[in-house]
């Protein structure tokens, strides 16, 4: 199962004002960067429902020129729920109440379907007045298309095209186009594991568009294809590394020798599947019984072949 909320609160509080740049620019151009502060989770008990709420995100900041702080609520909502409006007016309440403070309140709506555009409104009026009436920012993802993001420089479009209106022919592309987009900004070995990471997980891609995706990326300039492949193989050493972690759970010390053979053989076999397509069952069982050594030497000879030939050639040299 997919931890939808942990995702997008890792992305948002790692790249807070990136976002506000995205998708609230005039809000994010007054923002001192240095006054940013992550406040505490707040619980807060939902008495229509009987259940304990959570706030995804609380950030105290300010803007240039005031002394007075105030506070930018965030909530990624993963499905579409009656009467969420309501909700995010108790919060909004609430919030004020406790920290007598300006609250900000900013929704993304991250579902796949519905495609009705959300409502961000909470009113409360009679017929001669009006007596309340509460909007918030919204961000409604499947109704956004990935193409108007290409040429942004920001790491949360880079991570949020993989949620955005995406035809099913063009997952693969937009795949390609979200690493393509990263491998640009040069980020840190950890900031970019983090949106690649978001990127595989809402874009798992079957047999067939892996090797339109590899398609896609053989048809880059080489320093763009170079930069995604230094990705790719990230995703390798990850693989890797949770092989190792497996091992130790188990408390066994040939299961850490296992699981890190097990994660380099599983991103070779992957790897080499989305060059050439389905490998013949003798190619896979000559891969099965290499040492790690030798899958780590394929793991770097592959990025080199350009046909199954030269992996025949290759496996065949290891015999010799």
């Amino acid at each position: 199962m997919i931890e939808h909320d942990r995702l997008f609160k890792e992305l948002i509080s790692t790249f807070f004002i990136e976002f506000l740049e995205l998708f609230i620019p005039n809000l994010a151009s007054t923002i001192e960067p240095d006054s940013i502060r992550f406040l505490q989770q707040e619980y807060f008990l939902d008495l229509t429902s009987g259940e304990e709420k959570v706030i995804d995100l609380l950030v105290e900041v300010r803007q240039a020129g005031e002394e007075m702080a105030f506070l930018v609520h965030l909530e990624a909502q993963a499905s579409s729920e009656a009467h969420f409006t309501r909700r995010m007016f108790f919060y909004f309440a609430r919030l004020h109440q406790k920290y007598l403070q300006r609250v900000y309140p900013v929704v993304i709506f991250s579902f796949d379907e519905p495609y009705r555009q959300e409502s961000n409104v909470y009113s409360v009026e009679f017929p001669h007045r009006r007596v309340l009436d509460f909007n918030f920012d919204a961000i409604q993802l499947n109704r956004l298309n990935w193409r108007d993001f290409l040429s942004r420089s920001n790491p949360v479009a880079a991570a949020l095209m993989s949620k955005m209106q995406i035809a099913v022919g063009d997952r693969p592309k937009v795949k390609a186009e979200c690493l393509r987009l990263l491998a640009t900004l040069r980020l840190d070995p950890a900031r970019t594991r983090l949106i690649s990471g978001f990127v595989d997980t809402y874009l798992q891609l079957s047999q067939q568009e892996e090797q339109v995706f590899q398609a896609e990326i053989d048809r880059l300039e080489a320093p763009e294809r170079e930069g995604i492949m230094e990705i790719v193989t990230s995703w390798m050493e990850r693989g890797i590394e949770q092989g190792i972690e497996q091992g130790i759970e188990q408390g066994i010390e040939q299961g850490i020798e296992q699981g890190i053979e097990r994660g380099e053989r599983t991103i070779v076999l992957r790897l080499l599947t989305r060059r050439f397509g389905e490998l013949p069952e003798s190619v896979r069982s000559q891969i099965d019984s290499l040492s790690i050594h030798q899958l780590e030497l394929l793991g770097e000879a592959l990025l080199d072949f350009s046909n199954l030939s030269d992996l025949d050639a290759w496996l065949a040299a290891q015999e010799g």
